[in-house]
């Protein structure tokens, strides 16, 4: 069936657009002149009009009516396939030569209406491209020495510096120069209230800047801007198509096609063997290939799915695909990443000891030298207690000196040459493995500080020297991090949702993990995991569960986020994995978004399932009535139509969900 997103694509530039809703008011014009002639010549023939004026009426119907659903049909038959388009229009053309031309006009009448509410329901889930293209800007102020021009965002190159004045919309990422503003970033992260900017801090195209003036470094091109990517994401979510859906494209045809040999059958049987008359037979053969035909199966699907993205995106829930709204509605086990998820991450350095009795260069060492040569180290580092400690290093005004050969052992800890020393950083499995079991002085206590640390709900690593091949601890470094305020809540609320198993999955040493999931009511605990043992948790939870999530942060948890069923991106702007590999975004990085995410999935599945058993049950009913109780052909024109209207109707239900 032929809607309006047929002829225009989504990814069209803002003046296509227009076009776009043409085709749309085009449609539902000639539903409305198919409608008129339908009704001309009913009226026609009760009030014995003259026949001329019936048929000229019924003429309008079949013309209109039929319009989309012949051109569909010749293209159709061109590649060479057969659609449900080309049962409609047979149907009609059948009840018009054995003089029923209502019944035919009906049939188009509803089959159109049907297509148009299709294509209202494929228009409003495209609602969140438009709204993120309007905010795209088309050009921007740039710097040039001491002048400011105004050139095309595409034109713009990493490293121009752009100019934005209070009330004007940001054009491109970017890293701010000079100025201070706030910035509404509600339309692309969620976030309620602006969020004050000063050097140094990023922006993001499609933003609004309120207060002040900013001069802003662009770090990435137009197209690989937050706002570009993000309406990138969201087409490729509407062109996927759910599995459910996949299935019936699959078997459209066929099914077709064994429509088209029934209805020959109850034609050529009856008059060659059984010498039954020509026009009740072929009435009711007609009959058959209405009632048999799926259009409302192959509507149910896409109306309900479009509708449920849109409306997840309307809540800051993106869904990368039909496909994954299915199969999140399976997932009755979620597995957590606890730092960026379940926590704020923006941890801290709570505590920095150097031993007293520890020396670096013959001179005493202190807590704030300690976190000096931790920074020098962690500098090379994106893990985030490295940040947290470069971070402490600032905040103190230490003179952090040079790096050089740095290294990482993924999940245990990092070393780098600083001036005469080799400086280790890392959690107890770090100098299992990496020392080779060498003898390191002030091992023993150090451990002890931080088993105290982490009893405390604390991550503690040890800071040790190697000089001349002679290992020594210097000290330890106490780091935390704040549970957010929505994740007891969120869990809550996914156990009411019907989520039988949570699981934390974290890096993190155990006491640490355990001391969060005591406070949010975790079932599970791993802790101290490298990313391939986050894969082989996920895959002990699908051999137990029906469907298993992976939430997490994108970067780290990637090779989980890969393995889980469904995998779930903190997708604040700018964060490029979490964006890229999650199959459900959320958008605003809020957590409470996560319940209803699953509760919209769930309902999508409901609302399938009552799809599917009016479609299929209303072919079933009126087949069976037609072979043994001989419904007439306008019975089953309202039976088949109604049921496709029907569906329609409550596919776009979803567009209202709010969890």
């Amino acid at each position: 069936m032929e809607t309006a997103s047929d002829p225009v694509s989504v990814t069209s530039t803002q003046p296509e657009v227009p076009a776009e809703r043409s085709v749309m008011r085009r449609q539902a014009v000639f539903v409305a002149l198919t409608f008129l002639g339908m009704s001309g010549g009913l009226l026609g023939g009760w009030f014995d009009a003259p026949s001329s004026f019936v048929w000229f009426s019924y003429s309008i119907a079949y013309v209109f009516g039929g319009w989309y659903g012949l051109k569909e049909s010749i293209r159709s038959l061109q590649e060479p396939a057969v659609e449900i388009d080309l049962l409609m229009i047979l149907a009609a053309l059948g009840a018009l030569i054995i003089g029923a031309p209502f019944e035919g006009a009906m049939l188009l009448f509803l089959f159109s209406l049907a297509g148009v509410l299709e294509a209202y329901a494929i228009g409003r889930s495209r609602t969140a491209i438009r709204s993120l293209i309007e905010m795209r800007p088309e050009s921007a102020r740039i710097r040039r020495g001491r002048e400011e021009v105004t050139v095309p965002i595409e034109d713009v190159e990493i490293g121009d510096v752009f100019v934005v004045r209070p009330g004007g919309r940001v054009p491109l990422d970017g890293v701010v120069e000079s100025g201070e503003s706030t910035v509404d970033q509600s339309s692309l992260t969620g976030e309620s209230v602006p969020v004050t900017k000063e050097p140094g801090d990023e922006v993001f195209g499609g933003t609004i800047n309120e207060t002040g003036s900013l001069e802003v470094r662009v770090t990435r091109p137009a197209h690989e801007s937050a706002i570009s990517r993000l309406i990138h994401m969201v087409e490729k979510a509407q062109s996927k198509r759910a599995p459910t859906q996949q299935l019936i494209d699959r078997f459209e045809q066929p099914y077709v096609l064994s429509v088209l040999t029934m209805t020959a059958i109850a034609v050529i049987l009856p008059l060659a063997l059984l010498e039954h008359p020509f026009e009740p037979t072929f009435y009711r053969a007609m009959t058959l290939m209405v009632a048999a035909s799926p259009c409302a199966v192959i509507i149910s699907t896409p109306a309900a799915v479009l509708s449920a993205i849109s409306a997840g995106g309307r809540q800051g829930v993106l869904f990368k695909g039909g496909e994954h709204i299915e199969t999140a509605g399976n997932v009755d086990a979620i597995a957590f990443d606890k730092t960026g998820t379940l926590t704020e991450g923006n941890t801290r350095v709570t505590d920095a000891t150097a031993l007293t009795d520890a020396t670096i260069d013959g001179e005493p060492l202190t807590d704030d030298r300690l976190v000096a040569l931790a920074a020098a180290v962690q500098s090379r580092s994106e893990h985030h207690l490295a940040e947290a400690t470069v971070e402490a290093a600032d905040e103190r005004s230490l003179d952090v000196p040079d790096a050089t050969g740095f290294e990482a052992v993924v999940g245990k800890g990092v070393h780098a040459r600083v001036q005469r020393h080799t400086i280790h950083i890392g959690n107890p499995r770090y100098f299992e493995s990496v020392t080779d079991q060498r003898s390191i002085e002030g091992l023993e206590s150090g451990l002890a500080s931080v088993r105290e640390l982490e009893e405390r709900g604390k991550t503690g690593v040890l800071v040790v020297s190697e000089t001349d091949d002679r290992l020594r601890v210097l000290g330890w470094l106490g780091f935390t991090d704040t549970i957010r305020s929505d994740a007891a809540g969120t869990i809550e609320r996914l156990r009411e949702r019907g989520i039988d198993r949570i699981v934390m999955l974290t890096g993190d040493n155990d006491r640490v993990a355990q001391y969060i999931a005591d406070e949010l009511g975790i079932d599970e605990v791993y802790a101290e995991l490298l990313p391939e043992e986050k894969v082989a948790h996920i895959e002990r939870l699908q051999d137990r569960h029906e469907g298993v999530a992976m939430v997490g942060d994108g970067v780290n948890d990637a090779p989980a986020l890969a393995t889980a069923d469904i995998s779930v991106g903190m997708g604040g702007a700018g964060t490029d994995v979490a964006l890229e590999t999650a199959d459900i975004v959320l958008m605003s990085d809020k957590l409470d978004r996560l319940p209803y995410a699953f509760a919209l999935s769930r309902e999508t599945r409901k609302t399938l399932y009552i799809n599917f058993t009016i479609a299929f049950g209303a072919i079933v009913l009126m087949v069976a009535a037609i072979l043994t109780a001989g419904i007439p052909l306008p019975v089953a024109v309202v039976g088949h139509e109604g049921s496709t209207v029907l569906v329609s109707l409550i596919g776009l239900r979803l567009l209202r969900f709010d969890g």
